[in-house]
C-alpha cells in the first residue's frame, strides 16, 4: 500500500512540473505587444514610390530630353464611339512626340473629350469637365512646351498639332494636354508659324469627319460629349 501511495505522489508532482515548464515557455503579453508593432511599422514604412516627378516650368523640358531617349515609340491609336483614329508622331519635333508618348503611358488621355469641333476647319481634343481629369493634371504637373515650328511642316488636313497653353502666355507655349486635328480640306495653313505640328492622321480621317459635323453649342462644345475612350501605342 505503501508503494502505491507512493507512486501516485510522483505521478502528481511530475504533471505539476511539465505544467511550469510550459508557462515558461509562453510568450508574455509584453513579448506579444512588442512583435504586434514591429509587423505595424513594416507596413507603414514599405510606400510605393513615384515613377516620375511633378513636371513644372523649370523641370519639364530636362525630362523630356531624357524621356524621349528611352520611350522611341511613334504611333498611337485613339478610340472614339464613332471609330478609331491612327497617329504617326513626328521624330523631329522630339519633345511634342515624348510628350504625347508620355501621357498616353500614363492613360491621361482615356475619357477625354473632344471639346471644340468647328466643321471644315478643325477638332480639339485631351480635356473635359470631369473632376477626373484634373486630378490626373494635377498628379503630372503643371507645364507648357515651347514651339517648334520650323520643321518644314504645314497645316494640312489631318496633321495634329498642338494649341496654346490657358497659363499666361504671350509666346503662345504649347500646351501639353490638348491637340487638335485639322479637318479642313487643303489645310489651314494661317495657323503656320504658331503652333507646333508634331503628327499626323495615317488612318481614319472618316472619323475626324464625322466628329467635325456634330451640332455643338455657342462655345463649339460638342452638344452630345464626344469622348475619347482611350489612347494606345500601336507597332
Amino acid at each position: 500500500m505503501k508503494y502505491y501511495f507512493a507512486l501516485i505522489l510522483i505521478v502528481l508532482l511530475s504533471s505539476c512540473e511539465d505544467k511550469k515548464s510550459e508557462q515558461k515557455n509562453l510568450p508574455s503579453p509584453v513579448q506579444i505587444e512588442t512583435k504586434t508593432k514591429s509587423v505595424e511599422k513594416k507596413v507603414v514604412t514599405e510606400m510605393p514610390k513615384r515613377e516620375f516627378p511633378v513636371l513644372n516650368s523649370k523641370n519639364a523640358m530636362d525630362f523630356f530630353l531624357e524621356y524621349e531617349k528611352h520611350n522611341k515609340e511613334n504611333k498611337v491609336r485613339i478610340y472614339t464611339d464613332f471609330g478609331n483614329i491612327d497617329i504617326l508622331l513626328f521624330d523631329k519635333t522630339k519633345f511634342h512626340r515624348a510628350n504625347f508618348i508620355f501621357l498616353t503611358k500614363q492613360h491621361y488621355f482615356d475619357n477625354t473629350q473632344f471639346y471644340r469641333v468647328i466643321n471644315n476647319f478643325m477638332v480639339q481634343a485631351g480635356n473635359s469637365d470631369t473632376k477626373a481629369t484634373a486630378r490626373k493634371r494635377t498628379k503630372i504637373g503643371r507645364y507648357l512646351l515651347p514651339t517648334d515650328t520650323k520643321r518644314g511642316y504645314k497645316h494640312d488636313r489631318g496633321v495634329i498639332s498642338m494649341p496654346s497653353g490657358e497659363i499666361e502666355n504671350p509666346y503662345k507655349l504649347a500646351s501639353p494636354f490638348e491637340f487638335f486635328i485639322v479637318q479642313q480640306r487643303g489645310g489651314s495653313h494661317f495657323l503656320d508659324g504658331d503652333y507646333t505640328i508634331f503628327g499626323k492622321v495615317t488612318k481614319g480621317m472618316e472619323v475626324i469627319d464625322k466628329i467635325a459635323a456634330v451640332k455643338t453649342d455657342e462655345a463649339d462644345w460638342p452638344l452630345e460629349n464626344i469622348y475619347i475612350r482611350k489612347v494606345e501605342i500601336i507597332d
